[in-house]
């Protein structure tokens, strides 16, 4: 079986985003069974796994059957460190990119020529679904290197037939003037990297609404749909959700359609998106889990349902009726914060502070122990403008609402306006002084 499928409308529809939900789920046992069989064949991890569970590719007969195969964990990418999970000689090899995550080994991931072509293709196919047009400019703010950002995003705009901009991460005075002088039509960045470049913006007495930005391609991070609304109106933009993750290929897994901005369609062509529950069994389209993949058509680094750790569902598509979508991602199940007995996230804190007058975005959360118990405060900026006595309501006004929302009781506690780290790439909100 051919594994890649040529982007034969590169400035149009792919036909793969015109398919019937019949006619892709026909490709995608095709593209399974070649994948289950080159794991097996080609990578000895994967090998002595389907053996201990007494599966053989041949078992494979229709989509259902990959609940007999073995999952995939971000250990057993580190136990395996560096190239023990490739499934093809090093000389086939073009790229190698890694990922640190915030423990152990680097999880390093490979490519060969044909999953460069198919990555560029997807995300040329995603930035046209975001309202990208060839012969526009894309300011490229994702790190280069061995994160997959930048140079996996840099492909799919010349792909596309756009300009690139390299600018990478970090700098973000010079972000500014570049997207000034240079007049780029979009931007890709993180959702919290493009609220730093608008409050740089401001800085430097300038408009961030009269840039010559139309959308915003963000992710590598959750982000809320408070935090879109922010973005859209500080920039007067669409902003739109790219997902990926390095273990499956970069950014391209799926990417929201501009004309719907309601999650991220998966190009199921490629990856074949599970939820599975806290007993690891699948649930139902519409109920929130685990997201797990399994790669369709990757060579160098075949990944059999890989555990994402990313909480969301999978729902009908819209704009790609054939393709699956995902709901805003809320949080990864190994982010969540456990307080008292209620779980919390991040991104909720986010949500509520985003509604609060004389507020920013701009906050942290500090877990400490107060004798034997977890405490969990929110430093939070106030809006430069607003008083003493504004903040301090806004401040008690948060809290309460988050008692309210949440069913738990932080500390609040206002800080400076421009004291709190800015994000340079992916923010860090949580800091674990225990």
């Amino acid at each position: 079986m051919s594994a890649t499928s040529p982007l034969t409308a590169a400035r149009g529809l792919h036909d793969a985003e015109r398919f019937t939900r019949p006619e892709l789920e026909a490709l995608q046992l095709e593209r399974l069974q070649w994948t289950v069989r080159h794991a097996y064949e080609n990578v000895p991890f994967y090998r002595n796994r389907f053996d201990e569970m007494g599966v053989h590719p041949s078992d494979i007969r229709q989509l259902s059957d990959i609940e007999r195969l073995p999952f995939t964990t971000k250990d057993d990418l580190r136990a395996n460190y560096p190239f023990g999970l490739f499934a093809v000689p090093m000389e086939d090899v073009r790229r190698v990119h890694a990922s640190s995550g915030t423990t152990g080994r680097l999880t390093v991931v490979g490519y060969t020529d044909r999953d460069l072509e198919n990555w560029a293709d997807l995300i040329a196919r995603s930035l046209y679904a975001s309202g990208v047009r060839p012969g526009w400019k894309v300011h490229n703010a994702y790190g280069y290197g061995l994160f997959t950002g930048g140079l996996g995003a840099h492909a799919g705009i010349e792909r596309l037939g756009c300009t690139v901009i390299p600018m990478s991460g970090g700098q973000t005075e010079k972000q500014v003037q570049l997207i000034n002088d240079f007049k780029p039509d979009a931007i890709m960045c993180t959702p919290s990297y493009l609220l730093t470049i608008a409050d740089a913006f401001e800085k430097a007495g300038l408009d961030p609404r009269e840039s010559s930005l139309k959308v915003a391609i963000c992710g590598a991070e959750p982000w809320t749909d408070s935090m879109r609304r922010e973005l859209e109106e500080r920039l007067n933009i669409k902003a739109v959700d790219i997902y990926g993750l390095s273990e499956m290929m970069g950014p391209g897994v799926g990417n929201e359609c501009v004309e719907t901005q309601d999650g991220p369609h998966i190009w199921e062509d490629h990856f074949l998106p599970e939820i599975i529950d806290e007993d690891l069994r699948q649930v139902v389209d519409g109920v929130q889990g685990e997201l797990v993949f399994t790669t369709l058509t990757k060579e160098a680094f075949p990944m059999i349902r890989y555990r994402t750790r990313d909480l969301t569902s999978l729902n009908p598509g819209t704009a790609r009726p054939a393709h699956r979508r995902i709901a805003k991602i809320t949080g990864r199940n190994d982010d969540m914060i456990i307080l008292r007995g209620v779980n919390l996230f991040p991104t909720q804190i986010e949500e509520i502070a985003l509604e609060v007058e004389h507020l920013t975005s701009h906050f942290i959360l500090e877990l400490s122990k107060r004798g034997t118990m977890d405490h969990l405060v929110v430093k939070i900026e106030p809006e430069v403008a607003a008083t003493g006595a504004e903040a301090d309501a806004a401040a008690k006004v948060l809290q309460k609402r988050i008692k309210d929302r949440a069913g738990t009781t932080l500390g609040v506690e206002l800080v400076a306006p421009g004291t709190l780290p800015r994000s340079e790439g992916k923010l860090k909100r949580l800091y674990d002084l225990r």
